[in-house]
């Protein structure tokens, strides 16, 4: 597959690098799973939507530029060669914004849409529960509708970056009599109201990445709901769409990662060598970064035309997290018993950010759906196979 750009999607290549080169800051912002790097990612955020880049698939009259998938995937591209910061509100602009974009009312749009792209306002995600992690189905946390309020109890958890987030968007149960999949709403709940209560859910690395969140009576206005009451399931259904397929992971962050997994095979290349699997790893974390974005080209182009994206998400969500995990293994590797340093240690040397980026690998079969779950959606879906 050969990939040929019109002039137009070049110079848009070009406008993007020029402003990156401008404005990515100098010094890496800490990690916003501290208050501290969770305001400077904010302000980031702020700084990307003074240049119309929050959300480039937005339309321009709510701070975007009206992009198609194909520009997108440039954007992203010199996004990550630029290794600008990784996005804090990526729960809010790459799920809930289409998912927005789709079912929500002009007002809804209006309203939320402008802070999310700014910063202003953070959203984290809320649908796994104690009893329900991938299977959504299992939902027990209620919303009681009484006249133009919503009253919810329940509790959610390993709700990504909701510490010091703003807003949630969850699925909640409408009817107490429903089961499975009927019932649910998707509901817009700030995370300031009275009656919520969140606990930070440390990391491996200590620090504070989710969170658990309580709900004791919450009241929140009928208007924050996302489509009809009881269609919560289709809402979430696209949510997913986007979560497992295109929009949450742009197949630039892994080849970003490949990038530098060459570069740190051929600075410790005498070491490596000694175990001639290590040289066939970088190899084949190359090519399979570089098929992954081939595949989301094809995708992308078949969706800028009227198609949609259905089960075959899953697949694209099975290879992006395993193709992760593969990526840092065999960097570990390659880095031996200093892997386990911290990039401030005395010793560390190019460790870089690997043991990060390592520890966070770990979870990607999980979010966003286990992996376990999407081998099951392919198996039914897709091959017709019984359950």
């Amino acid at each position: 597959m050969n990939l040929n750009y019109t002039d137009k999607q070049n110079a848009f290549r070009e406008e993007v690098r020029s402003w990156l080169a401008e404005h990515v800051p100098a010094e890496p912002l800490k990690t916003f799973d501290t208050e501290e790097g969770f305001q400077q990612h904010r302000e980031w955020e702020a700084t990307l939507n003074k240049g119309r880049w929050g959300m480039v698939t937005w339309p321009e009259a709510l701070g975007g530029r009206g992009c198609d998938l194909i520009e997108w995937l440039i954007f992203e591209e010199e996004y990550y060669r630029a290794r600008a910061p990784l996005r804090v509100n990526q729960n809010g602009i790459f799920l809930l914004g289409p998912t927005l974009m789709e079912y929500g009312t002009d007002e809804q749009k209006a309203r939320i849409l402008p802070k999310m792209a700014n910063g202003e306002e953070v959203w984290a995600q809320g649908w796994s529960e104690p009893n329900a992690g991938s299977d959504m189905a299992a939902i027990r946390s209620t919303a009681r509708k009484e006249g133009d309020k919503y009253i919810i109890n329940g509790q959610k958890t390993w709700s990504t970056r909701a510490v010091w987030a703003d807003w949630l968007f969850g699925m909640f149960r409408t009817d107490p009599d429903s089961e499975r999949h009927r019932g649910l709403t998707f509901i817009l709940v700030p995370l300031n109201t009275p009656g919520i209560t969140v606990r930070p859910i440390p990391q491996l690395d200590g620090l504070p990445g989710f969170a658990e969140i309580f709900f004791d009576n919450v009241e929140v206005d009928v208007s924050n709901r996302l489509g009809d009451e009881g269609a919560g399931w289709s809402v979430a259904m696209a949510t997913a769409g986007f979560e497992r397929g295109l929009m949450l992971r742009s197949p630039a962050r892994f080849q970003e990662t490949a990038r530098r997994l060459v570069e740190l095979y051929k600075a410790n290349q005498e070491k490596a060598d000694r175990d001639p699997a290590v040289r066939d790893a970088v190899m084949r974390a190359w090519m399979d970064a570089e098929s992954y974005c081939l595949t989301t080209y094809e995708t992308a182009c078949r969706l800028v035309q009227g198609g949609k994206i259905g089960a075959e998400s899953s697949t694209n969500k099975i290879f992006w997290s395993e193709l992760d995990q593969n990526m840092h293994a065999t960097a570990m590797s390659i880095l031996g018993a200093r892997a386990e340093l911290l990039p401030h240690a005395p010793d560390a040397g190019d460790v870089g950010t690997w043991l990060d980026g390592w520890l966070f690998a770990q979870s990607g079969p999980i979010y966003a759906g286990t992996n376990e779950i999407q081998r099951n959606i392919i198996a039914e879906r897709m091959l017709g196979m019984p359950r």
